[in-house]
């Protein structure tokens, strides 16, 4: 079995549509720039309300990706 070391970053997903989507938003962005993302966790959720109306959904997330190794 390998051993495994992670990093985590904190981001923020938003969506006008739904909580799922503003998941999917945040995971999709950073994939343009972290490689080996593994795991996410959902922190916490929060809205914008605009003009008394909901306006976006925001999604706070934990990413974990794997440490390239050096040794390679």
């Amino acid at each position: 079995m390998s051993e495994h070391v992670y990093r985590v970053v904190e981001l923020v997903g938003s969506s006008k549509d739904s909580i799922d989507d503003a998941i999917r938003n945040g995971i999709s962005e950073a994939s343009k720039s972290l490689k080996d993302m593994r795991w996410y966790e959902v922190t916490g959720t929060r809205g914008e309300i605009i003009d008394g109306q909901l306006g976006h959904f925001q999604v706070y997330l934990k990413v974990g990706f794997t440490l390239e190794d050096s040794r390679a």
